[in-house]
């Protein structure tokens, strides 16, 4: 392996990761990849939901008049509009969510939560904070945790960075 060409032929040198570098990343890696089932157990085993499921519900449940659009939807929940059409659809089924077009704008479409929907997510939200606190929250101190948050803020992959 060359070390001053890339992959776009460029001729700079690869700065390698040292190992400081590459145990930062690794760690970043590991919570990208494992962290997630560590939440995800929990609320299929205690409320047969998934992960992107119970994000689905918890946006819509803390929007405005529980409303938000597919798109917004689709973005703060890290899915596809395909994937939360799926969702959407299972949950209307159940009588958890409906979809009407948008009358500020027909074009958009808007998931709505039912009372039954809202019922579900307060049943599966304390499912969620148990496992958010015993797989990360309870196991830094607050210095951890401001940290955790700067660090995220500045690789802006927060919701409100992306928008």
């Amino acid at each position: 392996m060359s070390t001053t060409a890339n992959d776009q032929g460029r001729d700079e040198p690869v700065r390698w990761l040292d190992p400081a570098e590459k145990e930062a990343w690794t760690g970043l890696v590991s919570l990208v990849y494992l962290l997630p089932e560590r939440l995800e157990a929990p609320l299929q085993r205690e409320c047969g939901m998934s992960l992107f499921e119970y994000l689905v519900l918890s946006h819509v449940s803390e929007a405005p008049e529980r409303r938000l659009r597919m798109s917004e939807l689709a973005f703060l929940a890290n899915g596809s509009l395909s994937r939360l059409s799926n969702v959407v659809k299972r949950f209307e089924r159940r009588g958890w969510m409906e979809r009407s077009p948008d009358p500020a704008d027909g074009r958009y479409t808007l998931a709505a939560l039912t009372g039954d929907g809202y019922a579900a997510v307060v049943a599966a939200a304390p499912v969620h904070v148990r496992a958010v606190r015993e797989a990360a929250l309870d196991r830094l101190d607050a210095e951890d945790r401001a940290a955790l948050a700067r660090v995220a803020e500045k690789l802006r992959v927060r919701p409100v960075d992306l928008a």
